[in-house]
């Protein structure tokens, strides 16, 4: 057998690694059209229970993994200037750029090695594999390649990724106002010297801050006072959140995983680890099948309806931020109540077992 990885992210090197350990005699080839240390963004963010999904089938994996996270068990939203601590709400995370020197490490435990600033441009290359695995991101190639029924819709929001050398005790969210709108900003740590700060806004503030006609050095400036931090810019420029769909999965010998499959919103904190699932999943699915064709098949059916439910989750996250500047007439308290529940995971008596302090406070 033989299999192209497009892509060097982390489902691209996870399954790779899968595949290569499950049939060491398979040859797996995985190009990468970037550099090995370059990544969008500083920071990646595991909710709930982080790695655990990976602990009974890959226990070195999570070995090698959980010891370089930063974990938390609240949730703090500061609202007028009042933090309000939501207790019994987990999340871990992880330099994007120590994550992939880790995938990379398990991948080349067994012989896999990366062709980095290599683009696939051609159709031509596909006739030699047997299978062909596109994680090459949202602006998937391989994807482009053939009819998987894809739509792609833009929420209005802009946000944009920095970094900081501040510390936060948990991932908190901070919403604030000036004279040009509302702002909000998602911030973690991912080490012990640096956290994640990805800021947001609505496109009426986006537009009123002038921020069309900034750079990006007059951008890091203007965030700066609105939050009153130093901020770390890596390419840090406002995007709309691409909400990708795919209405099939595969198409001849060509598979979708992560982001090239789909995406979900990144308020929920899943998108990592909807990325290395699937290429578990992928990776059991051929092998319980006797063809390729058979594996993709079950690889979808039994994978779909997970992804689906997650989805709709970061769904409704995202369209409750695309209102926040409504949500922030509320009371601190209220607002927090407001977000807690805001991708219908968390009904109020859950809340009560899980957060027991915030909501008897």
């Amino acid at each position: 057998m033989k299999i192209l990885v497009a892509g060097a992210g982390p489902a691209g090197l996870y399954f790779s690694f899968l595949i290569k350990r499950r049939n060491p005699s398979w040859e797996v080839r995985v190009v990468e059209q970037n550099a090995p240390g370059s990544t969008f963004g500083f920071g990646v963010v595991f909710s709930d229970r982080a790695l655990e999904f990976l602990r009974a089938d890959d226990p070195q994996t999570y070995d090698l993994i959980t010891p370089a996270m930063e974990s938390w068990t609240d949730i703090t939203v500061v609202h007028r200037g009042t933090p309000v601590v939501i207790d019994g709400i987990g999340f871990s995370a992880i330099g994007r750029l120590r994550l992939l020197e880790l995938l990379r490490q398990r991948a080349g435990s067994v012989g896999i090695v990366p062709e980095y600033e290599k683009s696939i441009n051609s159709l031509s290359v596909f006739p030699e594999f047997d299978l062909v695995v596109a994680a090459d991101g949202v602006n998937s190639f391989v994807r482009r390649c053939a009819d998987f029924g894809t739509t792609i819709e833009h929420l209005t929001n802009k946000f944009a990724w920095y970094g900081t050398t501040e510390i936060f005790d948990a991932l908190t969210q901070t919403f604030v106002g000036n004279e040009h709108g509302t702002f909000n900003a998602h911030h973690y740590r991912h080490s012990p010297r640096m956290s994640t700060f990805v800021v947001e806004c609505d496109a009426a503030t986006w537009q009123r801050a002038g921020f069309a006609a900034m750079d990006e050095p007059a951008t890091l400036a203007y965030l700066q006072k609105v939050f009153a931090i130093p901020l770390v810019s890596n390419k840090s420029v406002w995007r709309n959140f691409p909400n990708l769909r795919n209405k099939r999965w595969s198409c001849g010998n060509m598979v979708l995983i992560g982001d090239a499959q789909r995406t979900a919103h990144f308020s929920i904190g899943s998108g990592t680890r909807l990325a290395m699932e699937d290429a578990i999943a992928l990776d059991k699915a051929l092998a319980e099948s006797s063809s390729v064709a058979e594996g993709l098949g079950s690889f979808e059916t039994a994978r779909r309806p997970v992804v689906e439910k997650l989805v709709a989750a970061a769904d409704a996250s995202g369209q409750w931020y695309e209102r926040f500047p409504e949500h922030m007439r509320l009371a601190p308290r209220e607002f927090a109540w407001s977000y807690i529940q805001r991708s219908g995971r968390i009904d109020p008596e859950r809340l009560r077992r899980i957060a027991p302090r915030f909501v008897g406070g």
